[in-house]
């Protein structure tokens, strides 16, 4: 698993809402739902929008999902790495989590 920083822009019931308040269209949104179902109960879905912004719906401890602006540029090795990099993000009382992506066996 690599892990990535990301900043809450809000938090919402729903993955769909989530996502489609970061402007990805609902169709698109539902269909990134329904493709994360296929494995273990999903926390984490990225999506890239028109134009290259990386963003990322979390789930919370709350259960609930933020709607985040990812920071994929850098994948950390360990969750300590990119929580570090979070909190150099973080100003203005911002609030942020650490992500994952699995890596899947061709990636480097």
């Amino acid at each position: 698993m690599k892990y990535f920083p990301a900043i809450v822009c809000l938090v919402c019931d729903s993955p769909i809402d989530a996502l489609v308040a970061l402007c990805v269209p609902r169709k698109e949104a539902m269909e990134l739902v329904t493709a994360s179902w296929w494995g273990d109960e999903t926390s984490c879905i990225v999506a890239t929008l028109h134009g290259g912004r990386p963003v990322a719906v979390l789930r919370t401890p709350e259960g609930r999902w933020a709607a985040c602006n990812a920071f994929l540029d850098e994948l950390f090795v360990t969750p300590q790495e990119a929580g570090r990099r979070l909190a150099e993000l973080l100003r203005r009382g911002r609030r942020g989590y650490v992500g994952h992506v699995r890596r899947t066996p061709d990636a480097q």
